[in-house]
């Protein structure tokens, strides 16, 4: 059971990541991998942090947790806040279209960590 949901968090961990690559390579031009696996694992603590602690009032904590996940893209990407809130937007896309086609395959479910809502 801890192996099963050892391995589906880092393949979750690196589909997130994945989307976080995409979103920077395309928008700031940033291509390491790695860099982007820690910005995932990263913004996965720190939206479940602010999701613990504000994310029961209603659309002020959902909106919160989603601004302190793109804070750590702001923080770990170069630009400005325009382009961590474009790279978290290209990365959700992405992860959405990866998990659709993988799930679609039955090879996982839909959810990914470390890009919100998915």
């Amino acid at each position: 059971m801890v192996v099963a949901s050892i391995i589906v968090f880092v393949a979750s961990l690196l589909i997130g990541a994945l989307g976080i690559y995409v979103g920077a390579r395309v928008i700031v031009g940033a291509g390491d991998y790695d860099h982007a696996i820690v910005t995932a694992l990263i913004g996965a603590i720190v939206w479940a942090i602010v999701g613990f602690f504000v994310g029961w009032i209603p659309l002020l904590g959902p909106l919160l947790a989603l601004l302190a996940y793109v804070a750590v893209i702001n923080v770990r990407y170069p630009g400005d806040w325009t382009a961590a809130t474009m790279i978290g937007l290209l990365a959700w896309v992405t992860v959405l279209v990866a998990l659709y086609a993988l799930a679609a395959v039955g090879i996982t479910g839909f959810n990914a960590v470390g890009v919100p809502g998915l």
